[in-house]
């Protein structure tokens, strides 16, 4: 009985310990753009079968039944790491450049190996060639190509994306995309605030920003992280609370495996 509680008791302290890991993760990044937070999931562990009264002997005979014993459970173990993509607050930078999406859906971008992976930040920058490029440096999909005689862009609220040049003639440099998944929390965070497809996620589907379900496409903001510090705090504190609970279990057993060794010396 003693080891098992011991067990139990410490697989409980470990589950809260990555509970608040997962929960300073939230903490660190709450001013980083287009952060989603993260939440720890559990699952209790397999149980066992134990007599109701283990002194009394088995009858000859006598077919003993499920009611004989009691389910005694050994533990917690954490399963996964949810994402909550909650929209995030949009946040006004003035910034041309600096695109918020208000709703569903991620920026597809592409990596220099080709690659294609997915985004909520949209602090999107010019690189020397004139293409939009994220922080990371990677190319914002479908290409947009500002020339160098560019006095301002402007991008509509569907993605359109048109240029005024020194002479005051505007034209059209193309379309953004978003995408959107079936199960975005099956998405890979490859860190960098990217995201790649997995079977899980299923593959992306791209769309119109407003169209069909799609969220739309804000100038001049960036979409910064939802995570809401007074929920982590108080998740941090229940954390905290329950790992020293388990703590006091294991102090428990202790206490009584040292009254048992006792009871044996007399």
């Amino acid at each position: 009985m003693s080891t098992r509680a011991l067990r139990t008791a410490a697989s409980g302290m470990y589950a809260q310990q990555v509970n608040i890991e997962v929960i300073s993760n939230n903490m660190a990044n709450m001013n980083t753009t287009g952060f989603k937070k993260n939440k720890a999931e559990f699952q209790e562990l397999m149980y066992q079968e134990v007599p109701i009264n283990p002194i009394t002997s088995k009858t000859p005979g006598v077919t003993e039944t499920s009611s004989d014993y009691l389910q005694i459970g050994t533990g917690v173990q954490p399963s996964a790491t949810q994402k909550i993509y909650k929209q995030g607050d949009l946040t006004s930078t003035g910034n041309q450049y600096d695109l918020g999406i208000s709703g569903e859906g991620f920026f597809q971008v592409k990596k220099p190996d080709g690659s294609y992976v997915y985004t909520r930040d949209g602090s999107f920058k010019v690189n020397a060639d004139g293409k939009l490029v994220s922080s990371s440096g990677c190319f914002l999909e479908p290409e947009i190509a500002v020339s160098t005689d560019t006095v301002s862009v402007t991008i509509s609220t569907d993605g359109v994306v048109s240029a005024t040049d020194n002479t005051g003639k505007t034209k059209t440099l193309g379309d953004i995309q978003v995408a959107r998944f079936m199960n975005p929390g099956g998405l890979e965070a490859l860190g960098g605030n990217l995201y790649a497809e997995t079977p899980n996620s299923g593959t992306a589907i791209l769309g119109t920003p407003g169209a069909n379900g799609f969220g739309t496409v804000q100038q001049g903001f960036l979409e910064a992280s939802n995570v809401d510090v007074v929920d982590e705090m108080v998740a941090m504190i229940a954390a905290q609370r329950a790992y020293e609970l388990n703590s006091k279990t294991v102090q428990t057993v202790e206490n009584m495996m040292t009254v048992e060794n006792n009871l044996k010396r007399t």
